[in-house]
């Protein structure tokens, strides 16, 4: 559970980096971003092993019926993700999409999975990403809100996050974690 917390408390510490250092990752120009790449990576790795390597107590049981609600919690989450860069009705609706689709990930997960780990890892990014909109707000002042773009770059964006929830849906079930194993048993 160790490298589990660390991997959580490192991605947090790259992450917050330019919010709560400033002056010094401006100074550090591409090398304080190229810090923060490597740091992110090595934060997923040691979430990744550490997670799976996580000795976890059961926490909470999920309430039956959470794999659908996880399912379409997921493509939302990653329809958010991309929403900032796709420049649609969204953007100009939602401020910090990227984060709110981490938090709405981390909630779907919360949601089918009652272990230590579980709370651990996803609560963990879930506060993480709160605290960095919080932080963002604060730094950046008043939202000016961008234009409103088309419908169509959602439509896009939401196909696009259809096929990524496919990938990533045939990747868990290749790993053993079928997100519908409440349908198909």
């Amino acid at each position: 559970m160790n490298l589990l917390i660390a991997g959580v408390a490192l991605w947090a510490a790259a992450h917050f980096f330019k919010r709560v250092m400033p002056g010094l990752r401006a100074s550090m120009g591409n090398a304080g971003k190229g810090l923060v790449s490597v740091l992110t990576i090595a934060s997923i790795i040691m979430m990744v092993f550490g997670y799976r390597a996580a000795d976890s107590a059961h926490i909470y049981t999920p309430m039956a019926g959470m794999g659908h609600v996880n399912n379409l919690l997921m493509v939302l989450s990653l329809f958010m993700f991309g929403a900032g860069t796709s420049r649609g009705w969204v953007a100009a609706k939602v401020r910090h999409p990227m984060m709110w689709g981490m938090v709405i990930w981390a909630v779907a997960h919360l949601l089918v999975n009652g272990d230590s780990a579980s709370i651990v890892l996803f609560g963990g990014l879930a506060v993480w990403a709160l605290v960095q909109m919080a932080l963002a707000n604060r730094g950046d002042g008043p939202w000016e809100r961008p234009e409103v773009g088309p419908v169509s770059k959602d439509a896009k964006n939401m196909v696009i996050a259809l096929v990524l929830y496919a990938l990533i849906t045939g990747v868990h079930i290749w790993l053993g974690y079928s997100p519908y194993k409440e349908v198909f048993g």
